[in-house]
């Protein structure tokens, strides 16, 4: 078997855990939600000109984010694994494989960070940084594939136990 095929049987591995850790996040993240309402606080009178708060805006804006965060890392795996196996029928080279994952890599990291400019809280961003410098990093990898299968697995999971409201 030819090294391009092992990279990319290798690359399409790593994405398809990384796609079944992201829908498997997704649906702990709905369970997590609560469907019932919150028990009544102390009420005080609201004013005329009242406007949502800050707090509540920036926990709206977080959610918001790091659901599409979690969309585009499940998009950009999908065409990871959708490339990396399509270079299984074609006759590519080791390097052509990994020059294929370095730029899907880039693009994601490109894309993640677009989410990162839309958050309102410091944290998240700075979060949502941090996440596409590490895609960032496998995208400049010598070796991307066995970077897929060493830290970008890990991705999915800390994005659902950080990234929240």
């Amino acid at each position: 078997m030819s090294r391009s095929v092992v990279y990319a049987r290798r690359a399409a591995a790593a994405v398809a855990l990384g796609v079944l850790a992201m829908g498997c996040q997704d649906a702990a993240r709905q369970e997590a939600t609560p469907t019932a309402a919150a028990p009544p606080g102390p009420t005080a009178p609201v004013s005329a000109t009242s406007s949502p708060s800050p707090v509540a805006t920036t926990a709206a804006n977080t959610a918001e984010v790091c659901r599409e965060v979690d969309r585009v890392i499940l998009a950009g795996s999908r065409k990871i694994a959708t490339d990396s196996a399509a270079t299984v029928t074609r006759d590519l080279t080791g390097e052509q494989v990994a020059d294929q994952l370095r730029r899907n890599l880039a693009g994601l990291a490109d894309d993640v960070r677009a989410q990162a400019r839309r958050a309102a809280d410091p944290e998240i961003r700075a979060l949502i940084e941090e996440t596409a410098d590490r895609i960032d990093a496998g995208s400049r990898a010598a070796r991307p594939a066995a970077w897929m299968d060493s830290t970008f697995t890990g991705i999915p999971p800390r994005l659902t136990r950080e990234c929240r409201a």
